[in-house]
């Protein structure tokens, strides 16, 4: 019994680092730029086939496919919200952007049909581990490049003029004026960079398993969980949510039953909510 709780605890530690890289970017999108982008697992969907596609036709790395197209995905974002500044923030109007997750769906499944689809590389079979704990590369390699990239994120956020205008984008825009900014120019930055980490994300999560379109809508409730649970706008806060949500799945679906892992994101938010409304780093 303690061997299985070890490695429960393991199992959702590692979940946790891969459920901070889908949400890290929602936590700049929502937490930063308050733009609720409820189309954001559907980017990383996208960010799975496209991964999937350069392994299945050239052999490339999955996790090595996400950090090489994730330039084309910030530009990307970048053209999303123009239009979605043009169409409804500069309007006031945002009554039918979670539309957008819904067309970014059908869209998947016309292009990619409803097969699961799964990729190859040499670590994909192998465990690692040091007495009663086993763990598998194929959570261990996400887990190691999700810290990577919030680590790096929160680098630039703290470090550069560029991460302290995202910062105040959403708090000054005079001050950030003054400072002889574009903030409508910082949010298509800063929204760029949120999709460009689903590229990454999505790499990540056919790295654990097979995908298919309709898999994103398992993470709208948890990416945002995670994002008031951590605090908006901390990149610390969502991994350290993240985490703790990670470890309270796989710990349910051990011993409870994995029909239980998804109610539980939504028990930790209202509790959260309850205890501790900013988050848990948050102002």
């Amino acid at each position: 019994m303690f061997d299985l709780f070890v490695n429960a605890i393991v199992a959702g530690i590692l979940l946790g680092g891969f459920y901070a890289a889908v949400t890290v970017g929602l936590s700049i999108a929502f937490g930063m730029l308050e733009i609720v982008n409820i189309a954001h697992p559907a980017f990383v969907m996208l960010g799975s086939f496209v991964a999937w596609y350069l392994n299945a036709n050239w052999g490339v790395d999955p996790v090595l496919a996400g950090i090489i197209v994730a330039p084309l995905f910030f530009v990307l974002g970048d053209f999303v919200y123009r239009i979605y500044h043009a169409s409804f923030e500069r309007r006031g109007e945002a009554g039918l952007r979670g539309l957008a997750f819904f067309f970014g769906e059908v869209a998947l499944i016309l292009l990619f049909g409803v097969d699961y689809r799964g990729v190859t590389a040499s670590y994909l079979e192998t465990m690692v581990g040091a007495g009663p704990v086993a763990v598998p590369l194929r959570l261990l390699v996400p887990f190691a490049v999700s810290l990577a990239m919030v680590a790096a994120l929160q680098l630039l956020l703290d470090r550069s003029f560029l991460g302290r205008a995202i910062r105040a984008v959403a708090q000054d825009r005079v001050a950030l004026r003054l400072m002889a900014a574009n903030p409508v120019r910082i949010k298509e930055i800063a929204f760029g960079l949120s999709i460009a980490t689903t590229s990454i994300a999505g790499a990540l999560l056919v790295t654990i398993g097979p995908i298919e379109p309709s898999m994103g809508r398992d993470y709208i409730g948890r990416v945002f969980a995670i994002c008031v649970l951590g605090g908006l706008g901390s990149l610390t806060g969502t991994m350290l949510a993240a985490i703790l949500l990670g470890i309270a799945e796989s710990l349910t679906a051990t011993f409870y039953g994995p029909s239980w892992s998804p109610a539980v994101a939504f028990g930790a938010l209202l509790i959260a909510l309850i205890w501790r409304p900013a988050g848990l780093l948050g102002r």
